[in-house]
């Protein structure tokens, strides 16, 4: 049996029930929903949503856009469908593998029928990285070979035309999310986030737009601790839900 934490997320505005092991919804999670400039109307889809974490701070910014959440685990499925009655988001959970054109088609998600996509890709492949013997932490952390890329690519043929795609990813894979989205994305703009003022980033946010020819920019980094290793006052509102990265 799993078990369970139930947790509090942007200063009690959004209840999350999430696994005790495996992926946890923490800053990664606090900080792609925070870059998500979701407006109303918007059909908004949170791609690897494991328990909706992601999905579910964007719509307490904005609960007259439609989110959809797309997880291949039946179970952390289950749990974003609590999730999402819990936290009164009427979201459409949608039980596919991104990396399976059929799949991703039996579960009902349109080929461009997305404003916003918002995704946290598994961090690490295999042949790439040390893969955990554990397998929910497994299934959460590692994609297959190649896999990132795929990952990328699915999630820009969810987008329509002028659509948005804002991802989370290792800073020391910004040149490989580059050279992948720019297919498809332009007007692309980079976040880098680090762990102190006087250490490098751990983290990029990046985000562009479907079809766009704009050029590449980069925005001003976020620091997420100071000297004393407490959060930054940015940092501090960010995970308080009283400040966004738009």
């Amino acid at each position: 049996m799993i078990e369970i934490t139930e947790d509090l997320l942007l200063g009690g505005r959004v209840h999350l029930v999430q696994p005790e092991r495996g992926h946890r919804a923490g800053t990664d999670a606090v900080l792609l929903a925070a870059s998500a400039p979701v407006g109303p109307g918007d059909v908004v889809v949170d791609v690897g949503a494991a328990t909706g974490a992601v999905g579910l701070m964007a719509a307490a910014r904005e609960k007259g856009a439609r989110f959809v959440f797309v997880e291949r685990d039946p179970g952390l499925a289950e749990m974003c469908r609590r999730n999402c009655r819990d936290n009164g988001v009427e979201g459409q959970v949608a039980v596919a593998d991104v990396l399976d054109r059929e799949s991703r088609l039996a579960a009902g998600l349109v080929p461009e029928g997305a404003d916003l996509v918002l995704t946290n890709p598994p961090f690490l492949e295999e042949g790439l990285a040390r893969i955990s013997p554990d397998r929910i932490r497994a299934a959460a952390h590692a994609l297959p070979a190649g896999g990132l890329e795929a990952w990328l690519k699915a999630c820009a043929g969810l987008l329509k035309p002028k659509g948005r795609l804002v991802v989370i990813h290792r800073a020391d894979r910004t040149a490989e999310c580059l050279r992948i989205v720019e297919k498809w994305l332009g007007g692309l703009e980079l976040r880098f986030v680090h762990p102190s003022a006087d250490r490098a980033a751990i983290r990029v946010l990046l985000s562009g737009i479907k079809g766009s020819r704009a050029p590449l920019g980069i925005l001003p980094p976020l620091i997420l601790n100071g000297l004393d290793g407490r959060f930054t006052p940015q940092a501090e509102a960010l995970h308080r839900g009283e400040a966004d990265l738009l």
